[in-house]
């Protein structure tokens, strides 16, 4: 395989994308008729998180695919917190797919969006060849261990405060004091680029709009995932337990695969980008 600077089209392009009547930053890398691969970041970062892996991705021949999504791309923020609900971060990656003329693609998220790519595998399966969600289990069994679960519970309670209006505030306080504790050291985020992006209270607040319009309820009656799922969880992540990541194999009814990346943090496209960019490359080939 030749040097990533010498692959056509591996470097990365900045382009906009219209859909509907917002308009979407997105990243792509890779050889145009290369297998599509979907990046999505979750909170509070942009696709700038998968800059490592988008690497990866397009040195080995495929079609990366990164997006800001809804709150992160300056023409695709609207104020209004019901513009956040699950739903509308549905169909704007739709929107994306059916705008860049991809009738299905390998889907890969973390965070905020692998709750994206959760609801998009359960809902429009056949527009998913294969699913790798990182960090966050199936909706259905985060709602499970939220119920069942005192340990989730616990490292879940900082979402009521993230949903409460003016809490970007708080996060922002001393410098951002807070909202940089968030990462932790030596896990590879690049901390100055988030708050370039959402370093004023407007910005971080449609940011923590999808905080606020989420619903419990809609995530515990997500599909069962058919499609080829691999889902990659960390033991050193400070957000997600360990009791929804190992009850999210029943969840899925199609070929599944789990993996646990030991010592990693919450933050895995950038505290373990080798890894992921290895996995997801394994699982896709496993299922073309």
């Amino acid at each position: 395989m030749p040097d990533i600077d010498q692959t056509a089209g591996a470097l990365p392009e900045a382009a906009k994308v219209p859909v509907g009547s917002l308009v979407f930053d997105v990243t792509t890398a890779g050889p145009p008729d290369g297998p599509p691969v979907l990046l999505l970041h979750g909170f509070p970062q942009t696709s700038w998180s998968w800059r490592h892996v988008i690497r990866a991705l397009a040195k080995s021949g495929y079609r990366a695919i990164a997006v800001d999504q809804r709150g992160y791309s300056a023409q695709a923020s609207p104020e209004s917190v019901d513009e956040y609900a699950g739903h509308h971060l549905v169909k704007d990656m739709i929107g994306l797919l059916d705008a860049l003329d991809i009738p299905a693609v390998h889907l890969v998220g973390h965070d905020w969006g692998a709750a994206v790519a959760w609801q998009i595998a359960g809902h429009y399966p056949q527009r998913v060849r294969t699913l790798s969600a990182l960090s966050v289990p199936h909706p259905a069994a985060f709602a499970e261990a939220l119920a069942t679960d005192a340990d989730q519970r616990a490292r879940s309670a900082y979402m009521a405060d993230f949903a409460r209006p003016g809490h970007e505030e708080v996060l922002l306080a001393n410098g951002a004091a807070n909202l940089r504790a968030l990462f932790g050291d030596g896990t590879g985020v690049d901390v100055e680029h988030v708050l370039s992006r959402v370093g004023t209270g407007p910005e971080l607040r449609r940011a923590l709009n999808w905080y606020s319009a989420q619903s419990l309820q809609g995530a515990a009656r997500t599909p069962l995932t058919q499609v080829p799922t691999l889902h990659i969880w960390s033991d050193a992540d400070w957000a997600l337990g360990e009791y929804g990541a190992r009850a999210t194999e029943r969840f899925v009814s199609g070929p599944y695969r789990f993996e646990v990346l030991r010592g990693i943090s919450h933050w895995i496209p950038e505290h373990a980008p080798d890894a992921t960019a290895e996995l997801v490359m394994e699982h896709i080939e496993r299922h073309p």
